[in-house]
């Protein structure tokens, strides 16, 4: 009998996993939601404070910001919010707005001795012709849990 985790077809299966460099790889939103709703994974949204609050965000993630509002400024407390996060060598999935800073997070979770994903997308997903997100792809538009204040 095969099990999701181990359907190759599955979107969650471990081969959903798209390989990258610094860090354990790339994963669906619905992979990610998929881990965490599972108690595999935490998942961590690495968009700054001002974001969360005004675009929304997801029930039961973990704020630590990569960057700050105003200025994008490195957040100087991101190893010691990781570590308070994770359990050492867990697993994290990072969600930013579109999946790039969730990269250098998930890089940086990697060097912390954490097993750290990248969520495709991000999010709000990647801007469409009009330069608006929220469209094409992303946490939001894939219909998963989220919430705006």
């Amino acid at each position: 009998m095969t099990t999701p985790d181990h359907n190759p077809s599955s979107p969650t299966s471990p081969d959903a996993v798209r390989p990258a460099t610094g860090y354990a790889g790339d994963v669906t939103p619905e992979t990610a939601w998929a881990w965490v709703q599972r108690g595999h994974a935490v998942l961590v949204d690495v968009r700054s404070d001002a974001e969360r609050e005004w675009v929304g965000g997801v029930p039961g993630a973990t704020p630590v910001a990569w960057k700050q509002w105003p200025g994008m400024a490195m957040n100087a407390a991101f190893d010691a919010q990781m570590a308070a996060a994770v359990p050492a060598g867990g697993k994290v999935v990072l969600l930013c707005r579109s999946g790039v800073r969730s990269v250098s997070a998930a890089k940086r979770a990697t060097e912390l001795g954490l097993e750290a994903y990248n969520i495709l997308e991000g999010f709000e997903g990647d801007a469409d012709e009009a330069g608006h997100r929220g469209q094409k792809g992303g946490w939001r538009h894939r219909g998963l849990p989220w919430r705006q204040n």
